[in-house]
């Protein structure tokens, strides 16, 4: 019998495979994401195990209407901003 994945295989996987084109990362609950990863985990929580990878680094999640989106680091843009440059693309 295979060895089941790891949390962070399973979750690395999902996100390379369910993307769709043109996008980088992968919608929870729209890619089938939450839902496969109960199944083959036999009921864990997906939010757990993201949560714990992101707080590791190892993914990046980003709260969208409906979830969250899941991208690999090297893949997410960043969106932090400081306040100054904040202010300057404002103008003020």
């Amino acid at each position: 019998m295979e060895e089941k994945l790891s949390h962070e295989e399973f979750i690395k996987k999902a996100i390379t495979s369910l993307r769709k084109e043109g996008y980088k990362g992968i919608h929870t609950v729209y890619s089938g994401f939450n839902e496969a990863f109960k199944k083959y985990f036999a009921g864990e929580d997906p939010v757990q195990a993201t949560n714990k990878l992101a707080a590791e680094g190892k993914i990046i999640i980003r709260p969208v209407r409906g979830g969250v989106m899941l991208y690999l680091p090297e893949d997410a843009t960043s969106t932090t901003s400081t306040a100054a440059e904040t202010l300057k693309k404002m103008g003020i």
